[in-house]
């Protein structure tokens, strides 16, 4: 059978991951079916939405649908052929000029070694971030990495791990995003823990203090920590999207909603605002000032 199914624009919030899920909760039960996705009325395209968009289409082309894109608007074509995620789809990529992107890609789940690169040479060392000491970068990196380890350890995606992100230089952002197409926080927290909770609780509960699902001596939970402390000094935001649940920390405040359809996995997106002029240090490195 043929499906066309209409994607709106897609910006780097609740609306935009909503209307992800919404595209997946239409396609999920294809099976050998060509899928259309038109995109006449998309618009406009945070790129760093692609680690979702990609982990929702790759999982539906797993199910041996052909899946395509098609009424790309040349802006939008642009946009996604300069990180490489046009690529995919039978368009060339484009030279990012600018040195704007962060490349989109997919990582399988024994790629750590080559995740932890890409993570330093295309995100840690772009000058956009704000200064930060040894000490804190050290951790700040460990923080990023440990995203993909959770998705690694607790999501038993099978599927691989999508990232993605994108300097917006007029609005002084620094997006990124890792999606995985596992089990989901929610089932996580309820087979490990023994906690069922609401999707946006679970998120809730997984981001709290030192509370963890990983067995043994491993210390979990740490690094997002960290994020978020960085995140609230810098103004900057993190989102986190796992079954139907919603979860967004920004101005030191935590926001959460119920998608109307679950996404197949666990989003994590990172946005740091790039204006911030301040050095950041762990309070042990300082001597006489208190900065982090």
């Amino acid at each position: 059978m043929n499906f066309s199914l209409p994607l709106p624009e897609i910006r780097h919030d609740k609306a935009g991951f909503e209307a992800l899920v919404c595209l997946h909760g239409q396609a999920k039960d294809c099976f050998f079916d060509n899928i259309d996705v038109d995109m006449s009325a998309t618009s406009w395209f945070d790129a760093d939405m692609c680690a979702a968009f990609g982990a929702i289409l790759y999982r539906l082309s797993k199910n041996l649908n052909t899946v395509k894109l098609t009424n790309v608007e040349k802006n939008v074509v642009s946009i996604l052929s300069k990180n490489g995620f046009m690529s995919s789809y039978g368009r060339e990529k484009i030279p990012d000029r600018w040195g704007t992107t962060i490349p989109y890609q997919r990582f399988d789940v024994k790629d750590d070694r080559y995740f932890a690169g890409y993570i330093e040479n295309k995100f840690m060392q772009r000058s956009e971030i704000p200064v930060m000491s040894p000490g804190l970068q050290k951790k700040f990196r460990e923080g990023i990495f440990e995203i993909f380890s959770n998705a690694v350890l607790h999501s038993q995606t099978e599927m691989g791990i999508f990232s993605c992100g994108q300097f917006f230089p007029k609005r002084d952002r620094l997006d990124f995003s890792v999606a995985d197409l596992g089990i989901g926080i929610r089932r996580n927290v309820k087979e490990n823990a023994g906690l069922d909770l609401a999707p946006e609780d679970a998120i809730i509960w997984a981001t709290e203090g030192c509370n963890t699902t990983k067995r043994g001596q491993i210390p979990g939970g740490l690094g997002l920590k960290l994020l978020c402390q960085f995140i609230d000094l810098n103004e900057g935001c993190i989102q986190i999207v796992s079954d139907a649940g919603y979860w967004k920390r920004e101005k030191r405040k935590t926001f959460t909603a119920r998608l109307s359809q679950p996404f197949p996995g666990t989003v994590v997106s990172v946005e740091i605002n790039t204006a911030d002029k301040q050095s950041y240090a762990l309070t042990y490195e300082l001597s006489e000032t208190d900065i982090f």
